[in-house]
């Protein structure tokens, strides 16, 4: 028998680097600018900014990648490092590693409906190295309100016009309504062609989620007994231990419902409820997820629950504290918290 040698992550990343991108398709050397609008934001913090560290980390990002935070409060790189690095659960060995990364970032700070501040954005990035002809991917952690005047701005003022590709991201939610989605949706496709946009729900990113389509279809025990014969009802739990910390100017023009509901549970919904896909193809994902939501009925008033949290008076800290005592909620507030 061949003896098994256990490799290292970085030598484990270095394979999937080369499976993925087939090495030269990797492009190793061209320039990539990854723009976070709204980079002072609780998903840049927590998510956005930490995720790009781990693939740094791990050797899966092009060598000459640079970070360009832009959001409306003055902020310094020192700033944006001292908010999100608890979140990148770094190992001491890394530390170097770490300084790194950070001095490739960078921070301009702006207002989402100004030409000016666009004009000066891309100024910066014309100034890094092959920043005039690098690739632009625009990560939009934002509230879908400023989408519009975002997107035009980019489109107008940030565009790489050499030889980059030019590429957004868009968060949920995706609108307010259906009216407001649509409305929304022609517009970013008025200034982008579909594969320059990229509508995502980073819930979709979660391990467990990830791996529920090969709990269901790819084992032998759950596959066969997956069905309404042998399972009841199934319960979708969506809880946290935190409220909205400072993020109540957000949260209350959307409330529960569409910040988590018509998203990220029906996602959920979906992969628990669907029929085993003709592939694992985007597409015939897709089709399968339809088919469970065209057979979902309408949601009445009737059948909903509504509440909103209150602190708890044994908790400690934060936890004593109810969505009205968050000073960002506007007083008054009855937006739904639960559902």
């Amino acid at each position: 028998m061949a003896e098994q040698v256990a490799l290292s992550r970085t030598q484990v990343c270095g394979i999937l680097r080369e499976e993925l991108f087939q090495g030269d398709a990797f492009h190793q050397s061209d320039t990539h600018i990854f723009i976070i609008m709204g980079a002072s934001g609780d998903l840049a913090k927590k998510k956005i900014y930490p995720t790009i560290w781990w693939l740094f980390r791990d050797g899966l990002l092009p060598e000459n990648t640079f970070i360009v935070g832009y959001a409306r409060s003055r902020l310094t790189v020192a700033d944006i490092r001292k908010q999100s690095e608890p979140f990148f659960k770094a190992n001491p060995e890394e530390k170097l590693k770490l300084e790194d990364f950070f001095a490739r970032n960078s921070y301009v700070a702006g207002q989402y409906d100004d030409a000016a501040s666009y004009q000066r954005l891309n100024s910066h990035m014309n100034a890094l190295h092959l920043g005039s002809q690098a690739n632009r991917l625009f990560y939009l952690a934002l509230p879908p309100t400023v989408y519009e005047a975002v997107t035009k701005n980019i489109h107008e003022s940030c565009m790489s016009q050499i030889r980059g590709w030019n590429r957004i991201i868009v968060e949920k939610p995706f609108g307010r309504d259906l009216q407001s989605s649509d409305r929304l949706s022609n517009h970013i496709s008025s200034l982008f062609r579909e594969d320059q946009i990229y509508r995502i729900d980073h819930y979709l990113g979660k391990e467990m989620v990830q791996n529920l389509m090969v709990l269901r279809f790819a084992n032998r025990i759950f596959g066969p007994i997956w069905n309404r014969d042998n399972i009841a009802c199934v319960i979708l739990t969506f809880k946290e231990p935190f409220g909205t910390e400072g993020r109540g100017g957000y949260f209350d023009e959307f409330g529960i419902i569409r910040d988590v509901m018509q998203n990220h549970l029906l996602q959920m919904l979906c992969l628990v409820a669907m029929e085993k896909p003709a592939s694992t193809n985007s597409d015939d994902v897709r089709d399968e997820k339809v088919k469970v939501l065209k057979c979902i009925s309408e949601v009445q008033a009737s059948n909903v629950v509504l509440g909103q949290y209150v602190g708890n008076p044994d908790g400690e800290g934060e936890a004593t504290k109810g969505y009205l005592d968050d000073p960002t909620v506007p007083r008054g507030s009855t937006t739904a918290t639960f559902a």
